[in-house]
């Protein structure tokens, strides 16, 4: 009967949560292949599941709500991968060859830095071991690592010292990511440490560059790290509501979208 039971919908819903707490984000063609029910069913369990405030919708499926606590680094990699590549690609298209990035913490921004294999004349500066790792061997790079203590769960650099480095220069371009995105234009994130590093980067470049997919503006997060109004150019997937639209034309942001379809897949 397509799980209609109040039994079977439950336990397919906490067989949900589970699946989401590994992955971070599902989708409701792969749900509804996987329990063999429609997929309005499943449409059905991911809103009933909103409702309680144990997921967020996103287009085409569902990730994992908490506004405390941040994915695991391996389930954020693995959320709308191909959305942040063609974010990554885009950005790093608007960065001119013979000059100065900061780059942070995040999944987005390693796929810009993976985006900049063809560039050169660039000099980085960065507290982010995965962006390192990405950088480090191009002959058109020049790589410089913010010291500080290493975040175990997922490469990031944060603390006093780091902030300290990364006041000692002035790049072209920051280049960064951020967890979420409050209605009023308020960039969030989970870590304070982290956020006082981004803070740096932010103030430390003369030019500043957002790389966030359309579902940071349905997030939450406890720390605040800036406002839209100190980004110059936001790249995107898409800008899926008029308010949202609206705020950056109003702040005067130079938006990027790279999703083309009104399918396109878009989570964190």
């Amino acid at each position: 009967m397509d799980g209609a039971s109040p039994r079977a919908g439950s336990r397919r819903q906490a067989e949900i949560m589970s699946l989401l707490q590994e992955a971070g984000r599902v989708s409701v063609e792969d749900l509804a292949a996987r329990f063999g029910v429609t997929p309005q069913t499943i449409r059905r369990d991911l809103n009933e599941l909103c409702e309680v405030h144990r997921l967020t919708r996103v287009h085409g499926g569902a990730m994992i709500a908490s506004s405390v606590a941040n994915l695991a680094y391996d389930a954020r990699k693995l959320v709308a991968q191909p959305v942040k590549q063609l974010i990554g690609e885009a950005a790093a298209r608007l960065i001119p060859d013979n000059s100065s990035l900061l780059i942070n913490l995040g999944t987005t921004t390693e796929e810009v830095a993976r985006a900049l294999a063809q560039h050169s004349g660039l000099l980085v500066i960065t507290n982010n071991l995965h962006v390192a790792a990405e950088l480090y061997r191009l002959p058109g790079v020049e790589l410089i690592m913010a010291g500080g203590t290493v975040r175990r769960a997922d490469g990031g650099i944060v603390g006093a010292t780091t902030v300290e480095q990364i006041r000692q220069f002035r790049a072209d371009f920051a280049v960064i990511g951020t967890s979420a995105i409050d209605r009023d234009g308020t960039l969030l994130d989970f870590d304070s440490r982290e956020v006082q590093v981004s803070r740096a980067i932010i103030e430390c470049a003369r030019r500043v560059m957002l790389v966030a997919d359309s579902s940071k503006f349905t997030r939450s997060a406890p720390v605040r790290i800036a406002h839209l109004k100190d980004v110059d150019v936001l790249v995107t997937d898409r800008l899926r509501t008029p308010e949202s639209r609206e705020l950056c034309e109003r702040l005067g942001i130079e938006v990027v979208e790279t999703a083309g379809e009104e399918d396109a897949d878009t989570a964190d």
